[in-house]
């Protein structure tokens, strides 16, 4: 099992609930139809996964991750939304402690980067997965990312990222990779989808930065890269400053480009 590389500190999964179906699963809304069972992976502190739980009402729907406290922060989601019936589970995604064909749709967001077998991970996805039904996953691929001004904190953040994810199992470039991991987990009718976040407007742009330059020195990614000794305490701090500064400059732009899969089940 692959370790995830951001933990659970506020600073990353408050971030996350920005995040809903509109945004980070615009490309698998068609098939979140009403009625409509549901499995969602990977559902962190669950606000994409309160959102599709809306949508395919009155649909059952369970939602699995592996850490038992986004569990429990999904369960705090759920309800501060006031949506009820989501089965949250810890589980893990290589091997689902669910029966075979049990759900219509079943959804990753932001995990296949994060495990050791993506392809095995898929695979499992698709045992769980109903005949008719589909399986959605997205993910982010880091070394398509960009940003102006160029800053050379930033590129100091890409890097340090790179290696702490790649040290944990991970695949930080994941959303070039969706299609080739899909058709090696047997799947056949597969459609791929490009689909982008941009964090550049003045508001998403104070956001992002700030956001990441507090993320910098005090979630486990920056625990970790001095622990292991990809960078100093002194390095997080450069790159912190770097985030502020690019958060500040009027032509600020960041990107991140992500890529989808559908994989219809026959």
């Amino acid at each position: 099992m692959a370790r995830y590389t951001h933990g659970q500190h506020p600073t990353v999964t408050g971030s996350y609930l920005w995040r809903d179906a509109d945004n980070s699963a615009a490309y698998a809304l068609p098939e979140l139809l009403p009625g409509r069972s549901l499995l969602d992976v990977g559902c962190g502190p669950g606000s994409i996964t309160t959102d599709l739980a809306q949508r395919v009402a009155p649909g059952p729907v369970t939602a699995v991750d592996a850490s038992p406290e986004a569990i429990e922060q999904a369960r705090a989601t759920a309800r501060q939304q006031g949506v009820e019936g989501i089965d949250f589970r810890v589980d893990d995604v290589h091997a689902l402690d669910l029966p075979d064909d049990a759900f219509e749709v079943v959804h990753a967001h932001q995990v296949l980067q994060h495990v050791s077998d993506p392809v095995r991970a898929l695979a499992e996805m698709g045992r769980v997965a109903r005949p008719g039904g589909v399986v959605a996953a997205c993910d982010s691929d880091y070394s398509g990312m960009h940003w102006y001004p160029r800053l050379p904190e930033l590129d100091a953040w890409m890097d340090l990222y790179q290696r702490v994810a790649r040290a944990n199992g991970g695949e930080p470039d994941a959303g070039r990779r969706m299609l080739a991991w899909a058709r090696a987990a047997g799947f056949e009718d597969i459609t791929y989808v490009g689909e982008v976040w941009s964090h550049s407007s003045p508001q998403r742009r104070a956001w992002w930065g700030d956001m990441w330059s507090r993320r910098i020195l005090a979630s486990d990614m920056g625990r970790q890269a001095v622990a292991e000794g990809f960078a100093t305490h002194t390095d997080l701090e450069e790159i912190s400053q770097g985030w502020k500064r690019w958060s500040e400059h009027p032509d600020g732009v960041f990107i991140v480009p992500r890529g989808a899969i559908l994989c219809r089940i026959p």
